[in-house]
């Protein structure tokens, strides 16, 4: 059976990556609530291949959800993830299971097994997220930092190329912000770059969350600022960079930090002997970080390449004003008026641009990330994704099989 055999409108949507951890990130939250509103509002159904330990297929929901595991090797130095290179156990996924459409979230070896697959079934619509700006943290910087800046240009150069060659083969290609990724995109040639904003449980993060428990468990007193940071505690996201503006911070502010995330940095903030300074870990509860996100002061984020900075908005959300970094989706996060952005990695500036949000009128800030976050709802974020984004790679792949292509509505469709 080919996708085009289908006798009705209920379609299997696959989604592909190497960016797959148990504990959070954002390509994972964003498949979480994909799978979600596909099993509760659309009577399609849902593949997702991921690495894992060992080959396994998990089914559940009557059949509507199938999980794929490709085993294999964790990345050295973050435990959490794993490098799924066997396109051929991947395609032969596919090629059991026939998808209508295929996502895939990342630019290395995987979106090569689903343009295979599309070449052996062209009615196979292709979609391709841009999530990670590779070109510029896994080479430019890098390469620039160990073998200085020409040969870093050169390198990113090279890749920005290959992205421009890669995603031009796809049916469809979005970014999550505009300066995150679809700017750039368009600039290598890609037509018709989509936006399609990640979204936030607008109702479980909130101002409305925050906790004096919370901060009296920390001994923070009311007129002191508490600033938070959360995600993975590495160099990629530049944990370093937010430890060291806080501790140029003066003392007698009577500031704490709170690192919630995982990662090979965290040793080495919590060795600092800093008691101003907590590194608990990975926060697995979304209520409780809801409302340790709720009862701080300030969101901190030194990530210079975020293609969306979820966890921004999830600060946001939570009446925080946001100070980062002028780069990548951060300058489309952080505007006028919520917080401040400054140079990256510039530890002495980002503490300064701390000091200026803490002497600033919070409660105003705090109303205005509040008013920001609300237009990023995960309602909105799957009706644009299904709606625009599916509803297109999926007419273009109907025209180049030569088969009749669904209506909108019938990606769109609701669950009876």
């Amino acid at each position: 059976m080919t996708p085009q055999d289908r006798t009705d409108q209920n379609l299997l949507i696959a989604d592909l990556t190497q960016s797959w951890s148990d504990v959070g990130g954002g390509v994972r939250t964003y498949l979480r609530h994909k799978r979600r509103h596909i099993l509760d509002n659309t009577p399609h159904r849902h593949l997702l291949i991921v690495p894992g330990p060992r080959d396994a297929v998990e089914v559940e929901e009557g059949g509507r959800a199938i999980t794929a595991y490709v085993a294999s090797p964790k990345v050295p130095g973050s435990p959490h993830y794993r490098f799924l290179l066997r396109n051929r156990a991947v395609r032969s996924v596919l090629a059991d299971r026939l998808p209508d459409l295929i996502e895939c979230q990342d630019a290395y070896n995987l979106p090569w097994a689903a343009i295979a697959h599309g070449r052996r079934y062209p009615e196979t619509a292709l979609v391709a997220a841009y999530c990670t700006d590779f070109p510029t943290v896994y080479v430019d910087r890098p390469f620039s930092k160990w073998l200085g800046t020409a040969i870093g240009a050169w390198a990113s150069r090279v890749s920005y190329d290959y992205c421009g060659r890669l995603y031009g083969r796809f049916d469809a290609v979005y970014a999550m912000s505009e300066n995150g990724g679809a700017a750039k995109l368009r600039s290598l040639g890609v037509p018709e770059v989509d936006v399609v904003p990640l979204g936030v449980e607008l109702g479980q993060f909130s101002p409305a969350k925050r906790s004096s428990r919370i901060r009296h468990s920390l001994n923070i007193g009311d007129e002191q600022p508490l600033l938070i940071y959360v995600g993975r505690l590495d160099f990629e996201k530049r944990a370093h960079i937010v430890v060291e503006a806080f501790r140029r911070l003066p003392a007698s502010l009577g500031a704490k930090l709170m690192l919630l995330g995982d990662g090979p940095l965290r040793e080495q903030f919590v060795g600092l002997g800093d008691e101003r300074i907590y590194a608990p870990g990975y926060c697995r509860d979304r209520d409780d970080l809801a409302a340790w996100l709720a009862s701080a002061d300030i969101y901190v984020s030194g990530m210079a390449d975020e293609t969306f900075g979820i966890s921004v908005i999830e600060a946001q959300a939570s009446g925080l004003p946001v100070v980062g970094v002028a780069a990548g989706a951060m300058v489309d996060r952080v505007p006028h008026g919520l917080g401040l952005v400054g140079r990256v990695d510039d530890a002495e500036v980002m503490a300064a641009n701390i000091m200026s949000v803490l002497s600033g009128d919070r409660p105003a800030m705090a109303e205005r990330a509040r008013e920001h976050a609300l237009q990023f709802s995960w309602d909105e974020s799957m009706e644009r994704l299904f709606g625009r984004v599916y509803h297109s790679a999926l007419a273009r792949a109907a025209d180049r099989a030569g088969i009749a292509p669904l209506p909108q509505e019938a990606v769109l469709a609701e669950a009876a």
